[in-house]
């Protein structure tokens, strides 16, 4: 009967609550300082720009530093001769290669990876990623991320949608998959088979060519191997240096403006 005496200002069920409430606030607690010294870029990256989850089209640096890409899907009959160039120049470049690229050309993908390129994922299917459920969007990235690291133990961390057709969905699921999601802001339009003084002047004057951007060409394209020798003459006439979009690119401490420039903190 003693204990009658002492009845508790709640029933016991009220204080249960409270000290699993209590318990899973001290845990939400550790986990966001553990976040916040362990791992920076959880709590200070941010790909959102008023509601919208955006690509890397450029970067904010103080550098003279840009990034040359090259989109390899179809064709092949150059890229023997674009590394060539590239080896000449010492100028290292990004590629993003679809699922049937690496399938049909293991060896130049593994000539890319040996000469220190960039390998990036452009889609198993090059499929528009938007248009593709969650667990399809997965199966896209994964399977050629899956053949490439089979083939040559490279782990791909850049991703380049094809198209260039990205919705929130498509960005959330390639950050989810530990995928940076990379654009462009110089496009070369060398896929519209122009011609090389097109290709160098398109780029070489685009008006938004600047430090950090990133330009668009295709390995498999009319006439850009034979355009790339003076391309990456004038570009460097300019002061440019070329650089590789994983070099580029800010890994962490970085939002990203309306244009999908990625700005670091403090920038």
């Amino acid at each position: 009967m003693k204990e009658s005496l002492h009845l508790p200002e709640h029933p016991p069920y009220v204080h249960t609550v409270k000290l699993k409430l209590a318990a899973l606030a001290l845990c939400v607690c550790v986990l966001l300082a553990g976040a916040f010294f362990y791992l920076p870029g959880v709590v200070s990256v941010s790909s959102s720009v008023n509601g919208r989850d955006l690509p890397i089209y450029c970067v904010q640096t103080d550098k003279p530093q840009i990034a040359l890409t090259f989109d390899a899907a179809w064709g092949n009959e150059d890229t023997e001769q674009i590394l060539s160039i590239l080896e000449k120049h010492n100028v290292k470049v990004t590629f993003f290669a679809t699922g049937g690229w690496v399938e049909s050309y293991p060896d130049d993908v593994k000539a890319i990876l040996a000469a220190g390129h960039d390998i990036g994922n452009h889609s198993e299917n090059h499929k528009n990623m938007s248009q593709l459920g969650t667990d399809e969007m997965k199966s896209e990235l994964m399977e050629v991320h899956d053949r490439v690291k089979n083939l040559t133990s490279y782990d791909m961390t850049l991703f380049r949608p094809p198209y260039g057709d990205y919705s929130n969905e498509v960005i959330q699921t390639a950050t989810s998959l530990g995928y940076y999601s990379i654009q462009w802001d110089v496009d070369s339009l060398d896929w519209k088979d122009y011609g090389v003084d097109s290709i160098v002047d398109t780029v070489c004057n685009h008006k938004h060519l600047g430090n950090g951007s990133i330009i668009l060409c295709h390995n498999g394209a009319k006439y850009t191997a034979q355009a790339l020798d003076t391309l990456i003459t004038t570009l460097e006439g300019k002061g440019y240096e070329f650089v590789k979009v994983s070099d580029l690119i800010y890994k962490e401490n970085y939002t990203m403006d309306v244009e999908g420039r990625q700005i670091p903190d403090g920038g």
